[in-house]
């Protein structure tokens, strides 16, 4: 089916994708539109790698349709990679996207790869825009599934199911014949069997019609991101709140979509109200995207943040050296030169004196932690001192800190203790790099 690659050739030039991309990753879970692209692009002799994610959903079906695609991938010499996830991951629609998509930025950093094909087709794309209509959206829903999204390129998004599967028959492709695409407890397969079935009785060309809604909607959303883009830093937060409801939800949206996140309204709402509640916040609030990201508010901005692994750690410095804690490097050499010019809090250098400090410790904050600031004669809580300095609340437990017991001595790039300053000459360089 000659015109089946003509199109998808067309596709690939346009967005520029030619041999010299190598290597492409094709998303190949062994169905018919994945399978028909990955036989594309082999016939196209692009040089790819087939990558698939055991969801291992079904046990030993799961594993015999990957074991499927990796004899093919033999059969055809196509590289072949695969992962599968714990058996005790939840299996629900929206854990099962997160997880794929997880997997395909995985590889595409272990192949250095800067573009995953992707088999979505016209009749998901008419699919997911009947989903958000349920689930309620706005016009930038309607646009339905991108042809690309960052590294994300979508070759057969403007062809039918039918044709893709005609393809696989005259070339005598025998897909895997995946049994849960038939269970309509998913909303997808429920769209898929029962509605859009349905609504062909009213229009016989429904997926043709649903799709051109997509492409007027793209063309409509076109105007709007040129209004965005005239915008001035509107992620900061004295900003973002005096725009009108309608300019808010749409850079929500885009936050969203960035992030690769699944959306509705009423989380778009939830967002919105939250960035209001906590617009005065100092330090900053967070609030739960998904398992992997925060939304983080301050008076100050706006964003995303990744939630990092906030597990204690604490390493006895006995000596002076060099010490690895996971990306970093905290090294304590002795120093004692005049020094001409001190390094500002922010440097994540120090010049201290160490006389008379014992039971060093690098670590994480814990409860009772106290900080005697540099200048002043007191001490107060740690946690008050970071407030003062206006740390993000979602990085505080990221720091990593210098003590004595419950003494903070240093926080690299926030300050350092009073008990330690240089009141002639240095005892000690402290120094933290990345490794």
């Amino acid at each position: 089916m000659n015109n089946l690659i003509n199109k998808v050739e067309y596709f690939l030039k346009e967005y520029n994708i030619t041999k010299e991309n190598e290597p492409l990753l094709v998303a190949f879970s062994g169905g018919f539109d994945s399978m028909c692209l990955l036989d594309i692009c082999t016939k196209l002799g692009l040089n790819v790698i087939a990558i698939h994610l055991n969801h291992n959903w079904r046990g030993e079906e799961s594993k015999q349709e990957e074991d499927w695609c990796e004899e093919f991938c033999r059969k055809n010499n196509i590289k072949f990679y695969s992962e599968t996830l714990p058996k005790d991951t939840p299996k629900t629609e929206t854990v099962a996207r997160e997880a794929r998509y997880k997997f395909f930025e995985n590889c595409a950093k272990k192949f250095n790869s800067k573009i995953i094909l992707t088999a979505h087709n016209a009749n998901d794309n008419a699919e997911t825009l009947i989903y958000r209509i349920a689930k309620g959206t706005g016009v930038c829903g309607l646009a339905g599934i991108n042809p690309n999204r960052d590294i994300y390129y979508r070759p057969l998004i403007n062809i039918k199911r039918d044709e893709i599967e005609e393809y696989c028959n005259e070339n005598s492709l025998t897909p895997n014949n995946d049994s849960s695409n038939l269970n309509t407890k998913y909303k997808r397969n429920l769209i898929r069997h029962n509605i859009l079935p349905e609504l062909s009785k009213i229009n016989s060309q429904v997926v043709e019609t649903i799709n051109s809604l997509s492409q007027t909607a793209t063309m409509d959303n076109e105007i709007v991101e040129l209004y965005l883009k005239s915008l001035t830093n509107p992620f900061e937060t004295e900003n973002f709140i005096q725009y009108p409801y309608s300019v808010k939800s749409r850079l929500i949206y885009k936050l969203f979509l960035e992030n690769n996140l699944e959306y509705d309204r009423k989380k778009i709402d939830r967002i919105i109200d939250f960035i209001e509640q906590n617009k005065t916040s100092k330090s900053g609030k967070t609030i739960s995207l998904n398992s992997d990201l925060w939304l983080f508010i301050s008076t100050k901005e706006i964003k995303v943040v990744h939630k990092l692994d906030t597990k204690d750690i604490e390493i006895l410095i006995n000596q002076c050296g060099e010490y690895k804690i996971n990306d970093l490097v905290f090294s304590i050499t002795e120093f004692r030169e005049k020094v001409n010019k001190y390094p500002q809090d922010k440097e994540k250098i120090a010049y201290v004196n160490l006389e008379n400090i014992q039971n060093l410790h690098f670590r994480t904050r814990k409860d009772g932690d106290v900080i005697t600031p540099l200048g002043c004669k007191g001490s107060q809580k740690l946690k008050k001192y970071l407030n003062e300095k206006k740390i993000p609340q979602h990085e505080k437990n990221q720091l990593l800190l210098l003590a004595t017991d419950n003494e903070i001595l240093w926080v690299p790039s926030v300050g350092m203790s009073d008990k330690i300053k240089v009141v002639t000459t240095p005892t000690h360089m402290l120094k933290l790099t990345d490794n």
